[in-house]
């Protein structure tokens, strides 16, 4: 019977500190994530430095947790892999260090990963991906359509041209008073108002598999401010509603076009968006009749080591190491079709 791989794995990319410990790249012995939410609503967003310094004190405790609640130790590790980029280049560096440490002081194999990657393969933590498979990447810093051909053969279809949807979500939620992220209360209010506002849909017809949310930002930051200044009180959670459902809309329809051009066994719905209950609820009534659709559970949806390690298995299964001179990326992305 093969032996059981085990592999420590660290993500840092942004304002999560998290150390997992996965076996197999499918079973998750253990995913301690220490959260920064609070140290950064009073600022409106993630501040870089302050991310770093909160990575520094919270590693070390994470890495301990995760090996414990693994039941494991250190010699029990097949390798330890770690998130390179994309992300802010000083959390990456701190996540870097530490597997770095780790792999040198216990001769452990060390594997760089691609976040976007990890997102994705987050689904292989649920079911087994199915290639060839699409995923549609949806989170505070991307959004992509990403054709998954094969294990770790990743090729962008489609990308944001501005604004990535999640950021379209902080920014429209700051202006309706909602405190940093505010994903999960503009979900909430958009279940609860009406659909009474015509924002733009940009792209939305064009032959391509590309979006754009900057003008539908600007559209409802420019329907509040004119409201303010005319002394008009606009309900918050229509806005919500209206806003949320045109955004869906965008994504639903580009996914539907992306899986009528590239046939795929599997639709991945992955990253922080995808926790989002609308665009659930659209892609199961308009997509999964015709497609398996694998979302990860909520806690995965998030930045998590966990999903780190389950791509890293797919380079370790491949040989694909890295040397301690891997160095941090923060604008590491897939290949584009085109080239």
């Amino acid at each position: 019977m093969a032996k059981d791989v085990l592999i420590l794995a660290f993500e840092s990319s942004c304002d999560e500190t998290s150390v997992a410990v996965v076996k197999n790249g499918q079973e998750v012995l253990s995913n301690i994530i220490a959260t920064q939410i609070k140290s950064h609503q009073r600022f409106g967003g993630v501040v870089p430095e302050v991310a770093s310094r909160h990575h520094v004190q919270q590693i070390i405790h994470c890495t301990d947790l995760a090996l414990k609640q693994a039941q494991v130790n250190y010699e029990d590790l097949a390798a330890v892999a770690v998130t390179y980029g994309p992300g802010l280049v000083g959390s990456l560096l701190i996540g870097l260090m530490a597997a770095k440490a780790v792999s040198w002081a216990h001769k452990l194999p060390l594997i760089g990963v691609n976040h976007l990657a990890g997102h994705i393969y987050a689904a292989n933590l649920v079911t087994p991906i199915k290639y060839p498979a699409l995923a549609l990447v949806v989170s505070g810093g991307h959004t992509e359509l990403v054709q998954v051909s094969a294990p770790g053969a990743f090729t962008i279809l489609g990308d944001t041209r501005d604004d990535a949807v999640g950021e379209a979500f902080d920014k429209v939620g700051r202006m309706l008073g909602v405190n940093y992220p505010a994903g999960k209360t503009i979900d909430q209010w958009a279940h609860e108002g009406q659909d009474t506002f015509d924002f733009p849909r940009a792209m939305l017809e064009e032959d391509n598999l590309d979006f754009s949310f900057s003008g539908i930002k600007s559209a409802v930051i420019n329907t509040l401010h004119h409201a303010e200044q005319i002394g008009e009180t606009l309900n918050k959670k229509d806005v919500a509603t209206s806003f949320q459902n045109d955004v869906v809309e965008i994504l639903v329809t580009k996914t539907k076009r992306a899986l009528a051009n590239y046939p795929s066994q599997q639709l991945i719905v992955a990253g922080g968006v995808a926790a989002n209950s609308g665009l659930r609820e659209r892609i199961q009534k308009e997509i999964s009749p015709q497609i398996e659709v694998v979302f990860p559970p909520l806690r995965l949806c998030g930045d998590n080591a966990a999903m780190i390690g389950a791509f890293a298995y797919v380079k370790y299964q491949q040989q694909q190491f890295n040397s301690l001179a891997l160095n941090a990326n923060p604008s590491l992305d897939f290949e584009y079709l085109d080239n």
